[in-house]
């Protein structure tokens, strides 16, 4: 009998368990799931897909401070960006060395510092796929699939390229259309650029992704791709199929790519809305926090990332008040 290949999920939120789910419940190639998150969630899970049908699993779950026997052959740290850190700090004891890890963060600061901490092969993967945890009645929930996307994977450095095309093969199989590329770290920062055009202005009005295509909503979204195409154009930063971020075409470029994701994901609650409704915090720092040093080390002006910025700092520091 054929080994199965053991993926943990650690962060089991939206994303994590859209992941984890999706391998759970496709059939080849086989793979077994584990969840892992701070509490032991329930072994009977349900996705929603996009075309609304229901798919049951049955999976093993573990908590942090409880991890199963074993150890995983994919390592998929899912957690949010300022919490990523700490849950690999407590997960690096108990892994084999060599154990492949994938990180699923936003933004771009836990990626590098996790790449030279870990003792194996490190992966960062950028998702479009849109996903939100719907509350059930029995006190947990499921993941809905809202909206199709694409997903890249591949390392800072430029290796593991076999490692992240049979992770590209396994994901796609499972539903989640996936590529290996040789340049995630660009990738990383296109991805930043359309978290930072749609995340911020849906947790600030409380509306889902494809309202922003509406008025009053649109000029502010038009407004800050200008500041961040500016930015990531002094940085060097195209988007993608672009040649050169500081053109008219490279602003066109960056255009075209958020107004598809919002296109693509009309119908999701983005993850920093899931946020602001569940009263967690927010992932405004590791989103802007870097487009707002690279502005400012190029003398570039961001009144409307900036102001998002703290009005994001604002409610954050209030929930935690709140919370004390």
């Amino acid at each position: 009998m054929t080994r199965r290949e053991a993926h943990w999920i650690v962060g089991p939120g939206a994303l994590g368990r859209l992941i984890g789910l999706r391998l759970a419940t496709h059939r080849a190639p086989a793979v077994s799931v584990t969840l892992v998150g701070r509490r032991r969630l329930s072994r009977e899970q349900v996705l929603v897909t996009p075309e609304g049908e229901r798919l049951a699993a049955r999976v093993t779950t573990a908590s942090l401070d409880a991890l199963p026997g074993g150890a995983p052959d994919r390592l998929h740290l899912t957690t949010k960006a300022y919490a990523a850190e700490a849950a690999y700090a407590s997960l690096a004891p108990h892994l084999p060395p060599g154990t492949p890890l994938v990180l699923w963060q936003n933004g771009f600061g836990c990626q590098p510092r996790l790449s030279q901490r870990h003792e194996g092969p490190v992966l960062c993967a950028t998702t479009t796929e849109g996903a939100y945890l719907e509350e059930q009645a029995a006190g947990d929930a499921r993941v809905v699939h809202a909206g199709h996307g694409e997903t890249l994977v591949g390392s800072l450095d430029g290796h593991h390229a076999e490692l992240a095309d049979e992770l590209a093969a396994t994901l796609t199989a499972a539903g989640l259309p996936t590529r290996a590329v040789g340049d995630i770290r660009q990738r990383l920062w296109q991805k930043l650029a359309v978290n930072a055009a749609i995340n911020p202005l849906v947790a600030r009005f409380r509306i889902r992704n494809g309202q922003l295509r509406d008025r009053p909503f649109r000029p502010l979204v038009e407004a800050i791709i200008d500041e961040v195409a500016a930015i990531l154009a002094a940085e060097g930063i195209a988007p993608p199929g672009v040649e050169g971020g500081e053109s008219a075409g490279g602003l066109e470029g960056w255009r075209a790519l958020v107004w598809r994701v919002v296109a693509g994901t009309a119908n999701n609650r983005a993850s920093m809305l899931q946020d602001v409704l569940a009263g967690r915090p927010t992932e405004h720092e590791a989103i802007l926090g870097p487009l707002l040093a690279a502005a400012d080390g190029h003398h570039l002006p961001t009144p409307r990332l900036a102001e998002l910025a703290a009005w994001l700092r604002s409610r954050d520091l209030a929930q935690a008040g709140r919370a004390c």
